[in-house]
């Protein structure tokens, strides 16, 4: 018998790698996925796409959806909260387990870990520690199709917004951006590949420059804000 897990979506490529690995391995019932939603602007947050465009790759990949909605500039304690209150509710049907698509970053990996285990839950992780040029090339040989939709301007330039990621994106890249943007250079939105019943139509609409402050305990800068590039998708 599978143990039962919930699926953290973000709609990107690393998720869809992610989900496909645990498809194929088949030691997981996936009863939903979960995607944190900016309630303000009904976008997934840091992806910045629309939750029209995310309904429409849960119907496409044959998962329930259960949006996660967060205030514009919650508080760490607000987002444990909610967090809380959220994976209580999806545990209440038997869900023992939660899958994310992250590869390397120990803190997030211990952050999750812990929070899940207070209560009563275990984090998978099917790509961690695996070669990013590796899975970056590994996405696109099994045919998904990703699109850039925004970028960290302290790492990539506007034009990279809104790009389809291809070889010649990976060739593209300056050396010190990851291939699969695991520190936070860039996010994507899939639209097709093999787990995909349909692909998602949509538009590429404006990209539009937004800017947060730096927190107070960054190392890196007294002051200053970064800067980010989002290329809006517009649903067909």
């Amino acid at each position: 018998m599978r143990d039962k897990a919930i699926f953290n979506w973000s709609s990107g490529k690393d998720s869809a790698l992610a989900l496909y690995k645990i498809l194929q391995e088949d030691k997981f019932e996936i009863t939903s996925f979960l995607t944190s939603i900016n309630q303000e602007f009904h976008r997934i947050s840091m992806h910045g796409v629309h939750v029209s465009l995310l309904g429409q790759q849960a119907e496409s990949l044959g998962f329930p959806l259960i949006k996660m909605e967060i205030p514009k500039e919650p508080s760490m304690e607000e987002y444990r909260q909610i967090m809380s209150e959220t994976m209580t509710k999806i545990k209440s049907p038997g869900v023992t387990h939660s899958i994310f698509g992250d590869i390397f970053l120990e803190d997030l990996r211990k952050y999750r870990e812990d929070q899940l285990q207070s209560i009563g839950m275990k984090a998978v992780f099917p790509l961690w520690k695996q070669n990013t040029t590796g899975i970056i090339h590994e996405f696109l040989d099994l045919g998904f199709k990703t699109i850039v939709t925004c970028v960290n301007e302290t790492y990539l330039d506007k034009s990279f917004a809104g790009r389809i990621i291809d070889k010649d994106f990976i060739k593209d890249l300056p050396e010190n951006v990851d291939p699969c943007g695991e520190n936070g250079e860039f996010h994507t939105f899939t639209f097709d590949g093999p787990i995909f019943k349909n692909p998602i139509e949509f538009e590429i609409g404006d990209t539009v420059k937004k800017t947060y402050p730096k927190p107070k305990s960054d190392e890196t800068s007294d002051e200053g804000e970064y800067v980010f590039w989002f290329c809006d998708l517009i649903s067909k």
